[in-house]
């Protein structure tokens, strides 16, 4: 039988100090802490993250909101299993200040380090309030990222879709701009699309008849951006925000749909789980809308609660968790990756953006 590990934490690929202790018992999962440091007053005046301005405040604060998770649990340093630390997909600046914050951690406690991949860890963050059995369909939308895997297990993935552009986060965020709507800009367009006509405009659909399961969201933006521009009633804007997003959720329903199709094959039938995670799956809307196409072709459907969707520290702990019940360790020389994709062997074979000296895109 394998002993409860408990496991610290640390995220900071993006624009949250984030940390949090988790216990996995078996297939038992208990969140003993989460805490979250936001940098949304930070960025807001420049309608998006700066990089530099976030890696600054990771270091002001990444200590004390370490602290505070660890008084949360009621626990010290040396009830500690294992330490883990989001390495990378992210802005390589902050990942570097999380990673290094972990590090210290676990030389100087004598701990085993979990260099996690961030996409992993939003791939497995429906398993913070229910068990979500392998192998299963995820589909991870987020701002950064927007792609659909079968997750076999931990560290084993395979690529059905991604982007080919943009993700479906950042066309909410660059629409809601074009609206005038403040910083960050996914909820509050939603909160301005509540009420509105989506048949009032007429959006492009991308990829319209292409095989496949991949996404495209820049055509929508820019089709956005131009009907924003002439709006002048708070209805048209209003109607405009509804018809964004009922394209956006159209678009991820017929991938998830096609995707549905591929991952049962692969498997035989088996799997017929469908998680949606990522900070867009905190979308009521799209979130109904990917529940009922899951429901109509035989689907479970999970999703993490709502403090889960968006960037946390206890995704990141129960994937160190599970993979430290694997073996899978890292040593103390491991680096912050800028790229990693989940699915790297896709990534090389059949890449959707050239290589760079960063590595293949998620």
């Amino acid at each position: 039988m394998i002993a409860d590990l408990t496991v610290l934490g640390i995220e900071t690929s993006c624009d949250e100090t984030a940390a949090a202790v988790v216990r996995l018992r078996g297939d038992e999962v208990e969140v003993l802490s989460s805490v979250i440091a936001s940098q949304i007053a930070e960025h807001a005046p420049y309608g998006g993250v700066v990089p530099e301005i976030a890696a600054r405040a990771h270091v002001e604060v990444v200590d004390t909101i370490i602290g505070r998770a660890m008084a949360d649990a009621g626990l010290g340093f040396n009830a500690l299993s294992g330490v883990a630390a989001t390495a990378g997909p992210g802005l390589v600046g902050g990942v570097m200040v999380g990673l290094s914050a972990g590090k210290a951690i676990a030389l100087a406690r004598g701990l085993p380090l979990i260099a996690v991949n961030h996409l992993e860890g939003h791939a497995l963050s429906a398993r913070l309030a229910d068990p979500a059995p392998y192998p299963f369909l995820l589909l991870l939308v987020s701002g950064g990222h927007c792609q659909l895997l079968s997750v076999e297990a931990v560290g084993k993935y395979r690529r059905l879709g991604t982007t080919i552009d943009d993700a479906a986060g950042e066309a909410f965020d660059k629409i809601a701009s074009t609206l005038g709507l403040p910083y960050p800009g996914g909820p509050a367009l939603e909160r301005l699309a509540a009420g509105g006509d989506p048949t009032k405009f007429t959006l492009p659909r991308a990829l319209l008849g292409r095989d496949g399961c991949d996404f495209s969201f820049s055509g929508l933006k820019t089709a956005a951006a131009r009907l924003a521009a002439g709006l002048i009633t708070e209805d048209d804007r209003r109607d405009l925000a509804a018809a964004v997003q009922g394209a956006i959720a159209r678009q991820l329903v017929e991938r998830s749909e096609k995707a549905m199709v591929r991952h049962l094959h692969a498997h035989e039938g088996q799997g017929r789980l469908f998680v949606v995670a990522g900070g867009v799956a905190a979308n009521q809307a799209i979130r109904d809308r990917l529940q009922a196409a899951a429901a109509a072709h035989g689907f479970a459907f999970a999703a993490p609660p709502l403090k889960y969707c968006t960037d946390n520290g206890a995704m990141i702990a129960l994937s160190g968790a599970e993979r430290l019940a694997a073996g899978l360790t890292d040593d103390i020389d491991v680096v912050a990756r800028p790229r990693w994709p989940l699915d790297e062997a896709s990534a090389r074979e059949n890449p959707i953006h050239v290589p760079g000296r960063k590595g293949a895109k998620a």
